[in-house]
Formats: C-alpha cells, sequence, structure tokens
C-alpha cells in the first residue's frame, strides 16, 4: 500500500488551491487526493474550549456563588456545523496508508491552535510537518513544501496560542457572570476586549471635561506673506499690537534656512494598513483585514496578519521587479532608483514579513477586482512605490521679523528632491520669496486680529484607537520587550468589532470622520469594573508574556496560574458599586417603587423584582397567600401594593369557611422579608 502525506488547511478555499499546485486532481467529500497526497481542510475552529456547564451542569445557570469557575483539566467541545467535516479530518488521519500529517494551516498562533486542536481531538499520534509561507503564489507553495519543518519548532507558538484561548476563557466567563449578575444584566467583559472599551471611555471624559480657551492672534500680510504673532489671550492687548503695527513697516530681524530631508516610510505591517485605510478610504479595521485575506488567496498580497515592517534579506533581489509591478498597479511610473536595502532586514522580521504585492498581481485584470480589494491592493503597491526612494529632501526657511516693537514669524518649504513623496498624495509646499536678507523692510499691506480657542483631544477613530491599542503601555514596559500593546495585528479588528456588536461602542460619522463613542452602556461598565480588568498596561504585559510563552522563556503553567490567581481575587473582592443600580437600567417598564431602597421594581415571569442588585426585594406571582385566596399576584395588583401599600380584593376564597368575602391586604416590609396583612371590610384583621 502506497503511503500518503496528510495535508491540513485550515479553509477550503486554501486547500483546494494547495491541493491543485500539489496536483490532487480527485476530489471527495471534504478533501482531495492524488499524487501522494491527500488535502483536507478545518474550515476554521472545528473545536474550541468547553462552555462552563461541560464541567458541571449547575453551571448552566449563572450564579455568584459558583465563581471562580477554574477547570482542572480542559476540555474542547466539536462546534456542532462542523461535525461532519471534523468526521472526514478524522477518518483522513486514521488512514493506514497516512504516514504524516501537515499542518497548512494559516502561518501564525491562530492557525497553529486550529490544527493541533483538531489533530488532538482525532486521537492521531502520526508525525507532523509544519508548512510555513507568507504567499499563496505557486512558487511560494512549492518552496514551502520542499522546506518542511518539524511540528515540534512550533510547539511554543502552540503552547502560547492555547494559553491565549484559556485566559480568555477564564476572564471572560468569570468576569462576565459576576458583573452581570451583581448588576442583573448581561456585560460582556473580555481580557483584551475592555481595556479598550477604557481607553475610548478615557477620552471621552478627558473631551466633556476639557474647558476651551479663547486666545487672539495678530497676522500681517506683507506681499503675499502672512506672519503671525503669538497667541495673547487679552482681546485688548490683541487690538493694540494690531495698531501699532498698522502704519509698519515690518523689518527682518533673522532669516534662517535648513536643509533637512525625511526618510521614505517603512513597508506595512497589518496594523498600519487597516490604519492608512481608515484614514483614506473610511474602512474599519476588519473591512481592510477582510479585504486583504481575499487577495491573498487570490495569491495578488503577502500573508496579511503580520507585525513586521521589513523584508527578509533573501528577498533583496526580488524588490527591484516588485516595484515595477507595483507601479503597474498604481498607474505610476517605475521608480528611477530602487533602495532594496533600505527594506530588507531579517533581524527585523518575526514570523512573516511585510504585506507587498507579490508577482501574480502583474497579470491581474483589476476592474475585475472588487472596489474594496482593488483600493487596498494600491495602497499596498503604493506603500512599496515609496519605501524604496531615497529620502524627501527640502530646504526650511523661518524668517523672523519685527513690528511695532513685537515679533511675528513665518515659515517656508523648498523642496530640493521629492524622493518617496513622488508617490505620496499630497505635495504641496509653501515657499517664502526669495532674496530676505536681515535688515529689510517690507510693506504691511493689512494687519488682522483672528479669534481661535484651544481644541479639546479628538474622538478615536480606527486609525487612532489602533494606534493606542499597539502602543498601550510602551511607555512602562522595558525597551527590548518584544510584543507591546493590547491584542495582535490579528486580533485587534474582531475585537473592536465585538465591542460595536455588544452595544459598548457605536459608530459616529460627522464630516467624513466615522468616530468610535462609547454608548450609555459601555461607559457605566468601565465605572464598574476594577484596575485590574480595564488597564492597558495589564493587558500589554500579559501579551508580552504569551510572547514569552511562545520562545520558550516562561512555562504556560506559570503564565496561567497568574490569570487564575487574577480572577480568584477578583471574586472574592468584588461588589456592587455604591449607587451601580442606576448604571444598568432594564428598560423594563417599572410597576411600582421598592419599599426598601426606592428603586424599580419591574416584572418578569416569576414576579416583581428591584433592579438594585444589592436589594433583594421581590414579590413572587407564586406565592401561598394569594393562591390560597383564588387570586393572582398580576401587575395591577403588584402596583397597587408598590404604590399605594394596599390593594382591595373581592371574592376570596376561604378555606376555613368555604365561602368568599371581600378584603383589603396591606404589604409590609421590615427592610428583609415582605408580609401581607389582611383586613377584613368589616374592620377585623
Amino acid at each position: 500500500m502506497p503511503e500518503l502525506k496528510l495535508v491540513i488547511a485550515e479553509k477550503p478555499s486554501v486547500g483546494m488551491e494547495l491541493a491543485r499546485v500539489l496536483g490532487c486532481h480527485g476530489r471527495r467529500k471534504g478533501y482531495m487526493i492524488g499524487s501522494g497526497y491527500i488535502v483536507s481542510w478545518c474550515v476554521g475552529h472545528l473545536a474550541g474550549l468547553a462552555d462552563a456547564s461541560a464541567y458541571d451542569p449547575g453551571y448552566g445557570k449563572w450564579r455568584w456563588s459558583d465563581l471562580p469557575i477554574i477547570p482542572e483539566n480542559w476540555r474542547f467541545t466539536l462546534d456542532k456545523s462542523k461535525t461532519d467535516q471534523f468526521a472526514i479530518v478524522q477518518k483522513q488521519m486514521r488512514r493506514e496508508e497516512v504516514s504524516e500529517v501537515i499542518n497548512a494551516c494559516d502561518a501564525g498562533r491562530e492557525g497553529e491552535l486550529i490544527f493541533r486542536t483538531a489533530y488532538h481531538l482525532a486521537g492521531c499520534t502520526k508525525p507532523v510537518k509544519r508548512l510555513w509561507i507568507s504567499s499563496m503564489e505557486d512558487k511560494a507553495i512549492r518552496a514551502g513544501f520542499d522546506d518542511l519543518r518539524p511540528g515540534s519548532d512550533y510547539d511554543g507558538l502552540y503552547q502560547s496560542a492555547l494559553c491565549r484561548a484559556k485566559a480568555d476563557w477564564l476572564v471572560g466567563i468569570n468576569a462576565t457572570r459576576l458583573f452581570s449578575v451583581m448588576y442583573r444584566h448581561t456585560l460582556n467583559v473580555g481580557r483584551v476586549m475592555s481595556p479598550t472599551l477604557a481607553l475610548l471611555v478615557q477620552r471621552e471624559a478627558e473631551i466633556e471635561a476639557f474647558t476651551p480657551e479663547t486666545f487672539y492672534t495678530v497676522e500681517l500680510d506683507c506681499g503675499g506673506t502672512t506672519l503671525a504673532g503669538e497667541r495673547v489671550s487679552d482681546p485688548a492687548e490683541a487690538n493694540a499690537i494690531a495698531a501699532s503695527c498698522k502704519d509698519g513697516p515690518a523689518t527682518v530681524q533673522a532669516v534662517e534656512r535648513k536643509e533637512k530631508s525625511e526618510k521614505a516610510p517603512f513597508l506595512y505591517d497589518l496594523t498600519t494598513l487597516q490604519r492608512e485605510a481608515n484614514r483614506a478610504l473610511g474602512y474599519t479595521a476588519q473591512q481592510t483585514l477582510t479585504y486583504l485575506q481575499a487577495l491573498y488567496e487570490k495569491k495578488l498580497v503577502t500573508y496579511p496578519r503580520t507585525d513586521s515592517r521589513y523584508l527578509t534579506a533573501d528577498m533583496a533581489g526580488s524588490v527591484p521587479a516588485l516595484a515595477f509591478i507595483a507601479s503597474v498597479l498604481c498607474g505610476e511610473k517605475e521608480p528611477e532608483t530602487v533602495l532594496a536595502a533600505q527594506i530588507c532586514d531579517s533581524g527585523k522580521v518575526t514570523d512573516h514579513h511585510a504585506i507587498v504585492p507579490t508577482r501574480t498581481a502583474a497579470q491581474t485584470n483589476l476592474d475585475d477586482l472588487p472596489t474594496g480589494e482593488h483600493e487596498i491592493l494600491r495602497l499596498v503597491a503604493r506603500s512599496l512605490l515609496r519605501a524604496v526612494c531615497p529620502p524627501y529632501r527640502y530646504a526650511e526657511t523661518a524668517m523672523t521679523v519685527d513690528c511695532g516693537g513685537h515679533s511675528f514669524t513665518a515659515k517656508g518649504k523648498e523642496v530640493l528632491d521629492l524622493g518617496w513623496r513622488t508617490y505620496a498624495e499630497s505635495k504641496e509646499d509653501t515657499v517664502l520669496p526669495d532674496g530676505l536678507t536681515e535688515g529689510a523692510a517690507l510693506a504691511v499691506d493689512a494687519v488682522r486680529v483672528k479669534t481661535g480657542q484651544t481644541a479639546p483631544p479628538k474622538h478615536f477613530t480606527e486609525d487612532t484607537i489602533l494606534k493606542s491599542m499597539e502602543t498601550a503601555g510602551v511607555e512602562d514596559m522595558p525597551d527590548d520587550v518584544e510584543r507591546k500593546g493590547i491584542g495582535t495585528p490579528a486580533t485587534r479588528a474582531a475585537i473592536l468589532e465585538k465591542l460595536v456588536s455588544t452595544g459598548f461602542v457605536k459608530r459616529s460619522k460627522a464630516k467624513k470622520i466615522t468616530s468610535l463613542i462609547p454608548t450609555q452602556e459601555g461607559n457605566s461598565l468601565i465605572t464598574v469594573l476594577p484596575e485590574m480588568l480595564q488597564s492597558p498596561l495589564l493587558t500589554a504585559e500579559w501579551e508580552n508574556r504569551l510572547k514569552q510563552v511562545e520562545r520558550g522563556e516562561l512555562a504556560p503553567e506559570n503564565f496561567m496560574e497568574a490569570i487564575a490567581a487574577m480572577v480568584r481575587e477578583l471574586a472574592a473582592t468584588c461588589a456592587p458599586v455604591s449607587g451601580g443600580e442606576v448604571l444598568f437600567p432594564s428598560g423594563k417598564e417599572s410597576v411600582g417603587p421598592c419599599p426598601r431602597c426606592g428603586g424599580n421594581v419591574t416584572e418578569n415571569k416569576k414576579g416583581f423584582f428591584c433592579e438594585n442588585p444589592s436589594c433583594r426585594f421581590a414579590l413572587w406571582k407564586d406565592n401561598r397567600f394569594f393562591a390560597a385566596k383564588r387570586k393572582d399576584l398580576d401587575k395591577a395588583a403588584a402596583a397597587a401594593l408598590l404604590n399605594e401599600g394596599k390593594l382591595h380584593l373581592t371574592g376570596c376564597w376561604s378555606e376555613k369557611t368555604r365561602k368568599t368575602y371581600d378584603a383589603t391586604v396591606y404589604l409590609e416590609d421590615d427592610g428583609e422579608k415582605s408580609n401581607y396583612r389582611l383586613e377584613f371590610d368589616n374592620g377585623n384583621s
């Protein structure tokens, strides 16, 4: 029986492409076979960490007393919608003729977790090799299969991925249940999501607390050149300065000319591309990632989920050809000089190099691409064109003049060499008049006083929040830390989307700019969350420790114990914030005021309950007092008891006399227990 090699891809589309390159043309349900290979796929995560109820059926109900929930032996459960594909993958892994399994899932942390989870659940013990590629081009795929690496080389990456999943489970399950039960309102709390929300809430608080200050600036118009004085806060002072300058002249005090240069910007990693696409095109981070993934699978760009902005040294020889392809994609002329060395540095490349167009992109009809993919491909191509160019060189001239005993300044810029800015969108410069020397007199054509106000911080956009997520904790962490910030390039888009989908953040568009604004519920959540759950610095430190796990510098169990300790502390020490009940209104109609705390009492299927999480007041629909009288405690009855303290009933059934009677029920509550007192219409109780 000839031996076969089993290749497991992450998605069907990728699996089909790998099969084509390998010569697997025999199509079967859920896999391809041929030329000594079987190629199958996982359809994303075939399985994930089991829900809490898998460890104890009692966890199906959310109870404060059950927390913290910390599994001793972690369990996985299959995705019910993907059981058929898992069965296919498992069957292929168990075939006798399969001698080894090749992990061809995406070359990153999540791809490693997707494969290993399926591999272990299938009970497979066969040798594993790893396909690690940064391009879906045929040449790159063949080269990758010629250079398969031992699966054990990526044990650290798998442990990092597994720790990330378990940490998110521990924080998500425990914190979400704790605060949801505490405030009787579903509150999704996440290890990475909550610190991101905290950044947004803090920014809005800064904007709300900002008090604008009015200032005044005197400007001179001298032969078409505008010179500005210093800001002053007193309008009378500004008018006095303007008056002293009306008759001129302005005398040049100094003219200083400096030649400067700006190096070409680096190539894109995922985050910088998402930021640029948001600024230039208004795309969300998730839209950019979706378009980029589609381009990758169409072989038009290299691997998208990268945090590197350089290419490896061995790619230097291919850079001129890639630059030519980029010029065609952008409809621009080819760079006169291609400085490949300045973008090739293997020491600055992590798992994958920067995002660049592929050679295949040269044969693509761009008109056939969806608009979003087309625009993202052009951004990637333009980035490469800029990155291989010489610096942008210019001369900056600063002029200072005196008028009426006051100082005014102007700056101008003269382009010496456009360099990389040949491919920049904006190339406008301000040039001061030639021949200006110290002591020269300038005629003052006009004087004006401009009124301005200091501006508050700007609302976060996807561009600016991505930057803040990337740099969170940077100043407080050692310089040699490899991974800083909240989340990873591969996960930040999903974090933002979850904040929106859970109702904690909304997108608000004004003047073509879409801002991310925390909702009332988002603000309320951050108000009640302890520092340990909303600290960007702490989350950034966790990301760094996950990187240490990946490199084998930190034992996975040590990372997990730190997370478990935090969860235990959370469950043991957290208590409702005083007055916190008003932060999470249920939106339900109030039946009446709570006789204990004055909060709103609302109805659910079992009774009428105070919405204040620290108050235990309840009127149960199913209670013996009303049942014995063959009466229902309905909404109208509860409203009367709560608002008036009494309820008049007619036709009450007497179990003793087996007759009916009329009476008034009074609600009495001593702060711990509620009772009903009955007063008959004849005055007897």
